[in-house]
């Protein structure tokens, strides 16, 4: 009889992790334990996955609000920094901007609107429409913001970053200023010192504000490259990735985890007789379509993975082969038929319309954000994600 379950992805159980703590060991126990508990088999190309906090827990990857500080200090001047486009999460940017007012007598914040940068509203697309405000050329300052908007609050939050944000920076010694722009060169207008807190336009950022006559133009992946007072740091994203971990630290995205996923693979591998593939994933990549939500605010899905997830899909379309190529076949015809015809592809789908409809993205994206879906950000205590059947197909017996 053929099999009748394809993708099957398990939240695996871990205790909570420490610094210091062993992760290769740790990650392969748990996945050798639940093997024991639950009976499955494993198989080629099975795929471990875990969460990089954490990997970043055991690194002891942590920086405090004044490691922020003294890093922008050193690279600002200490005066007038222009803080441009960070997103709207007390989780996310809010410690940040703690160390970041910290370092600098005065900030001039300016905020994207009507959300920012992940799909954080601070106003609807209808509320623009009303005022007559265009987001593509209209610089707002707060009165302006006040009287066109009023005091709007997070639909899931509750919270008026607004409002918020305004509070964190005067209470960290700065004086502030915010205004409301889309046009990065707004800024110029208040400082030539500017900090790019968005993550994903954060190239193109730079350089049209460098372009413009920016004097000191960095990014948060340019903030904590490197150990200050001791601290953690990431030298390829800085403090993009990070999270509050408590009032005054945060915790860094992970660093080094290429040789960690490759002592899984291979530990693994000795315990299995199996190549099991090995990633490390953040954020997925996925919106909601109510809250609007992009849930990507890590700077890359996945920082480490073993070469067996590299590329993207290449596979055919289920329904469009039975609806064209196959319409006049039915039951065991059209299964052996379909079955022939994916046991026919060679080398890249790409433009094959048959194809049309797959999932153009990478495997990393893609698996990283199923892992993400299962293991949730909350209470569940499955930071390590097991997947089987991910790469098998309709001819899989």
């Amino acid at each position: 009889m053929s099999r009748t379950i394809g993708t099957v992805t398990r939240g695996v159980r871990a205790p909570i992790i420490r610094q210091g703590d062993d992760i290769v060991e740790i990650v392969t126990s748990c996945i050798l334990d639940a093997q024991k508990e639950e009976g499955f088999k494993f198989n080629d190309r099975d795929i471990v996955a875990m969460t990089e906090a954490i990997v970043a827990r055991a690194q002891g990857n942590y920086a405090s609000v004044d490691n922020i500080a003294d890093d922008v200090r050193a690279k600002f001047g200490g005066e007038t920094v222009g803080v441009i486009f960070p997103i709207l999460s007390r989780n996310r940017f809010a410690i940040c901007l703690r160390g970041i007012a910290k370092g600098a007598k005065k900030i001039v914040l300016m905020l994207s609107y009507p959300s920012d940068e992940v799909g954080n509203h601070l106003i609807s697309l209808d509320a623009l429409d009303e005022k007559g405000v265009n987001p593509y050329t209209d610089v707002l300052d707060l009165s302006k913001y006040r009287e066109l908007f009023g005091y709007e609050k997070h639909r899931f939050t509750g919270i008026d970053y607004v409002e918020y944000y305004q509070q964190l920076i005067e209470e960290s010694g700065a004086e502030c200023e915010i205004i409301f722009a889309n046009n990065a060169k707004a800024i110029l207008n208040y400082t030539k010192n500017v900090l790019c807190c968005d993550i994903h336009s954060r190239a193109r950022t730079k350089r049209l504000l460098k372009a413009a006559g920016g004097q000191i133009v960095l990014g948060l992946d340019e903030i904590l490259t490197s150990s200050v007072n001791g601290s953690g740091y990431n030298e390829n994203y800085g403090l993009l990735g990070s999270n509050k971990a408590t009032e005054d630290t945060v915790k860094l995205f992970p660093r080094d985890c290429q040789p960690l996923v490759d002592a899984i693979h291979d530990k693994l591998l000795a315990a299995t007789g199996k190549n099991i593939e090995v990633m490390v994933y953040g954020d997925g990549a996925f919106k909601d379509p109510v809250g609007k939500i992009w849930e990507l605010a890590d700077p890359v899905v996945s920082p480490a993975y073993t070469k067996g997830l590299d590329g993207t899909p290449n596979e055919l379309k289920l329904k469009y082969l039975a609806d064209n190529d196959f319409a006049d076949l039915s039951g065991e015809a059209l299964k052996q038929a379909i079955k022939n015809k994916i046991n026919e592809k060679d080398g890249s789908l790409v433009g094959n319309m048959a194809s049309e409809g797959t999932t153009p993205r990478q495997l990393t994206d893609l698996i990283g954000s199923l892992c993400d879906l299962t293991s949730g950000s909350g209470d569940k205590g499955t930071p390590i994600v097991f997947i089987q059947g991910y790469f098998d197909n309709y001819t899989a017996e």
